[in-house]
């Protein structure tokens, strides 16, 4: 069913507004959105959809299929809780839109279709939020004028904003950023600390697959806001010694192990992986520039590795699906995608690869359960499509 069907069996009339945005799937760069390196990643073909309209009302009325209906007086936008925890991406969306200028005069109705499974590391909750943003803009702030002040990169920021400050998730820049400036035929390069957003081309030959352990995560109630406290952490002790380190991410392997003795425990095994992934990420930029996709599958799995070794975010299921898939004839390389403690492994394959049945039946073998497989490819970014 449509968004827009949807919204009028849900609410009796037709929307004004219906925005569109696509899932994410990181490639390499594995936390250090919010460490100041760069990522790539990439929008995925599978949708969150949002259609909206606006009534004269003081309630917004908010409904996805699934999950609790949500109404709440618009001028007392709070945090949710329990099942209706899920309305705080659009609800925390609304609020900092309106704290950034955009005139929300009376309520609205808004309806959420999605073709992304949650939960499986392919940010959902930016889709959300992006998708949200664009309709609200639409709606309430019409013609060129009216949306100069709300271009993408300023969704992209206040998006950001929602996520750390009404929802309580500490993420960088990287889910909002792939998803509003994506494009098809293109990886989006994340520049965290310079806020840049650069398309790299996908090399002809390859396809992106994703494969769901169906192990859901829930990154606000996980220990993701432990490594982020671990990161900043590691930085604190490493500027101690290293004069003029701005980020994590700027800190090389060398200066890790140099200063070991600065890092207790975990911090050192946070700072390795940062250290050695961000030159991972620019390893693959010059693997990609030189059509050398075995060794941007190396860097692939290496990443994995290192998530799984020094991060300690991977799961025993990603973990056994990385294995299964790795030297398997067409298969690049394969990580975990996203934030990890649970989610999706990411593949990178050949377009004649046909062994990913083979795939999933040795993990339900090994592990006893069943593994959603998606085939995907890159997409355009947010957008209005009625």
């Amino acid at each position: 069913m449509s968004a827009a069907s949807f919204f009028e069996d849900l609410f009796g009339h037709v929307p004004n507004v219906v925005a569109e945005a696509p899932g994410r799937v990181e490639v390499i760069g594995n936390h250090l959105d919010y460490n100041g390196g760069l990522v790539l990643g990439a929008a995925v073909d599978r949708h969150v959809r949002v259609a909206l309209r606006r009534h004269d009302g003081p309630r917004v009325r908010l409904r996805s299929a699934g999950f609790e209906a949500v109404e709440v007086p618009l001028e007392a936008v709070r945090p949710q809780a329990g099942a209706a925890a899920w309305a705080n991406y659009p609800l925390g969306v609304l609020h900092v839109l309106r704290e950034a200028g955009l005139a929300v005069p009376a309520g609205f109705d808004l309806a959420v279709t999605s073709t992304l499974p949650a939960g499986a590391g392919l940010s959902s909750s930016a889709a959300l939020e992006l998708a949200t943003a664009m309709a609200l803009v639409e709606a309430f702030a019409p013609g060129c004028a009216g949306r100069s002040r709300f271009d993408r990169l300023a969704l992209v920021r206040l998006a950001r904003r929602a996520e750390n400050t009404f929802v309580g998730m500490p993420c960088g820049l990287l889910d909002q950023g792939v998803v509003a400036f994506g494009q098809a035929g293109y990886l989006v390069l994340v520049d965290a600390r310079r806020e840049t957003f650069t398309p790299v081309p996908v090399p002809d030959g390859v396809a992106f697959w994703i494969l769901d352990t169906r192990h859901k995560h829930a990154l606000v109630d996980s220990r993701y806001a432990e490594r982020h406290r671990e990161c900043r952490d590691a930085l604190k002790r490493l500027q101690a010694v290293c004069p003029g380190l701005t980020d994590l991410a700027d800190v090389t392997p060398e200066q890790v192990e140099r200063h070991r003795d600065a890092l207790p425990g975990a911090l050192y095994r946070r700072a390795r992986h940062v250290a050695e992934e961000q030159q991972r990420v620019r390893a693959c930029l010059q693997a990609l520039a030189a059509g050398d996709l075995d060794a941007v599958g190396r860097l692939l799995t290496a990443s994995h590795h290192s998530s799984r070794d020094l991060f300690e975010n991977s799961t025993p299921e990603q973990d056994r699906l990385v294995e299964a898939l790795v030297g398997r004839p067409g298969v690049y390389g394969a990580r975990l995608t996203g934030g990890g403690f649970g989610g999706a492994v990411m593949a990178l394959t050949t377009t004649a690869f046909d062994g990913m049945a083979a795939v999933a039946e040795r993990y339900r073998r090994e592990v006893g359960a069943g593994i959603d497989v998606l085939r995907c490819e890159t997409a355009e970014g947010v957008r209005r499509i009625a």
